[in-house]
């Protein structure tokens, strides 16, 4: 395909689909969704038809050549009685008899026809499936933009959990050391076994969280392989490195969204396909020039026969050869309004699109207005959170260097290592949703497939 999906292919890495290290990086699950994914797939199909459709092929500007050819044979065998008859010696006239008489005709021919003009129809016909074809580009596009979006939702939410999992695990290790703590503790009489029956119920409590994590892990990293189609049972890790784009970068991306952006692309060219169209309806208006040409041969042959007693005609053959062209002119002065009412209705097909070219335009820019909002909110939120894992952190250590002084109880040091492990899920959840509302907000900008991910 010559021209699929241009700005989609910039994202490709040539080399092995899968990695082999164990990481799938997110240039590598771009890589697998415009391969396999089943929607991306359909679309490359439909822009095949659409590519077939506008080739010249299909144009109606080539003659049309048929061919024919045919041949029959004959054979009579016939008797003819003359009662009555006599000849001129008196004798009754014998009968006359046609034994195996034989005939064979051959013919083989061309015939050619071509339409010099149609009153532009199909040059108009022509531009529109032209146009066709550049939409099913951008109804492709659209696809994968929609399937890298979802693709990245379930990239992101693997990442998240894959985090949070690190995290956990982490908090079930402090929670399993304190029991040993505790236990060293009443063993010399520094507590009472109340600390350990705490410290147990709170390693089962991160042991229980852990594992509804893993399996959420498992799961959706099920669902990114449907998205990849590839084996539900693929193991992999995924990068949770996020970098954002710079704002002056974005701010650019932004003032030129309505040169880029996919559905107000989509009205404009459905607009010149309802041109086309007018176009096209009134080419009724016109005669129609042709021309028409034929070629022709014919072979006859006959067997000798005998209708007269006594004597015999030769049978014979003939053969023919026959070249003919002509032209034609056909001009519909009058259809009964058909060609009137499909002009008028091509006219309002286009007056509609131009409503909802406007509307789509205003549309897109709610929806830009709305997604830079969304995405400034979520990244200040994450620049919070960070702030805050940094601030808990900090509390945690002083907590447990208090806890281990015996400073402070065991129920504190929970609620401090409680408030560690919010902090750090929270920033995780909050990165991947201000990354999330990036890649939104670059798909209404046009540009999703064309900056690094």
């Amino acid at each position: 395909m010559k021209r699929i999906l241009i700005s989609g292919l910039l994202l490709m890495v040539f080399g092995s689909l899968f990695p082999q290290d164990g990481l799938l990086s997110k240039e590598d699950a771009v890589n697998l969704a415009l391969e396999n994914n089943f929607g991306i797939k359909v679309a490359k199909n439909e822009m095949m038809i659409a590519d077939n459709n506008q080739s010249l092929l299909n144009s109606g500007y080539l003659p049309s050549l048929t061919g024919s050819a045919g041949a029959n044979y004959n054979e009579l065998n016939s008797t003819t009685g003359y009662p009555g008859q006599f000849d001129a010696d008196g004798q009754a006239r014998p009968d006359l008899e046609i034994n195996h008489a034989e005939s064979q005709s051959y013919s083989a021919g061309l015939n050619v026809d071509y339409t010099i003009f149609d009153g532009l129809g199909r040059f108009y016909n022509y531009k529109r499936l032209k146009e066709q074809y550049a939409l099913s580009e951008l109804q492709a596009r659209e696809t994968i933009e929609n399937t890298l979006l979802q693709l990245f939702s379930v990239y992101f939410e693997v990442a998240r959990l894959s985090e949070n999992e690190n995290v956990l695990q982490q908090a079930l290790e402090i929670s399993t050391d304190r029991i040993k703590r505790a236990e060293y503790s009443f063993e010399y009489g520094q507590n009472t076994k109340l600390d350990i029956l705490n410290a147990q119920v709170d390693v089962t409590n991160d042991s229980i969280n852990l594992l509804n994590t893993r399996q959420q892990l498992v799961n959706t990293k099920r669902d990114l392989n449907v998205v990849l189609n590839q084996s539900l049972d693929a193991v992999y890790e995924v990068d949770t490195l996020v970098h954002f784009i710079p704002k002056l970068q974005l701010e650019e991306l932004v003032n030129q969204a309505k040169e880029n952006n996919v559905a107000i692309l989509q009205t404009r060219r459905n607009m010149a396909i309802n041109d086309y169209d007018i176009k096209v309806n009134k080419s009724g208006y016109l005669p129609t020039v042709g021309l028409n040409g034929s070629y022709g041969w014919n072979l006859n042959q006959s067997a000798a026969s005998s209708f007269i007693p006594g004597q015999v005609i030769p049978g014979s053959n003939r053969n023919s050869l026959n070249f003919g062209l002509g032209a034609s002119l056909t001009w519909n002065l009058f259809d009964g309004g058909g060609t009137a009412v499909r002009v008028k209705n091509a006219k309002i097909a286009y007056a509609n699109q131009e409503l909802l070219q406007k509307q789509v335009t205003l549309e897109v820019d709610r929806d830009i207005a709305n997604a830079l909002a969304i995405y400034e909110n979520r990244l200040t939120i994450f620049e919070i959170q960070e702030q805050n894992v940094v601030t808990n952190q900090n509390n945690f250590e002083r907590s447990k260097e208090q806890f281990q002084l015996g400073r402070i109880t065991s129920i504190e040091f929970r609620q401090a290592q409680i408030n560690l492990l919010n902090a750090q899920t929270n920033k995780n959840l909050a990165k991947y949703d201000a990354k999330l509302a990036e890649l939104q907000l670059l798909q209404l900008t046009g540009q999703l497939l064309n900056v690094a991910l």
